[in-house]
């Protein structure tokens, strides 16, 4: 099925203010498990702001090629669409797309406090993510009629 790519007119991508060449969309925080799955759209040929992951991940590239770069600005890796990759907490970097906006699922596991540390020009922590903010921007989708993932009955 080459070139079939991934349909995301029905996702309703969000940004933050602030924070430049990226978009989101919350699909589930799940404070009892201690999880936050989102997807990420990166713009094609820039980079977002330097940041540290705090807890283990997977992420599953669905369009595009993610592009991972260190502090100095090499690239570090280059994970192309299908990739899966699960990982901890590493070595701060930027990432972003290729040649085409790239989107991602990142499935973040063992939240109990941050997820993301947002860092400034500097180095130093601006921001940072954790199950409060992504449960408020999840209210944020909710309120505005966007489709989000329920709980489902068990």
């Amino acid at each position: 099925m080459a070139g079939k790519g991934f349909d995301d007119s029905n996702i309703n991508w969000r940004t933050i203010d602030g924070i430049d060449h990226i978009a989101y969309h919350i699909c589930e925080v799940d404070v009892e498990n201690g999880t936050v799955d989102l997807l990420f759209k990166f713009d094609a040929n820039s980079k977002i702001a330097m940041h540290n992951h705090m807890v283990p991940y997977r992420t599953l590239v669905l369009q595009g090629e993610l592009r991972i770069y260190r502090p100095n600005g090499e690239i570090k890796e280059i994970r192309p669409v299908g990739s899966y990759v699960s990982a901890g907490p590493g070595e701060t970097h930027t990432e972003g797309g290729g040649d085409e906006d790239v989107i991602v699922f990142f499935s973040n596991r063992n939240v109990k406090d941050v997820v993301y540390e947002i860092l400034d020009e500097n180095g130093g922590v601006a921001t940072t993510f954790g199950i409060p903010e992504f449960s408020a921007l999840l209210e944020q989708q909710r309120a505005a009629g966007e489709k989000c993932s329920e709980p489902y009955p068990v």
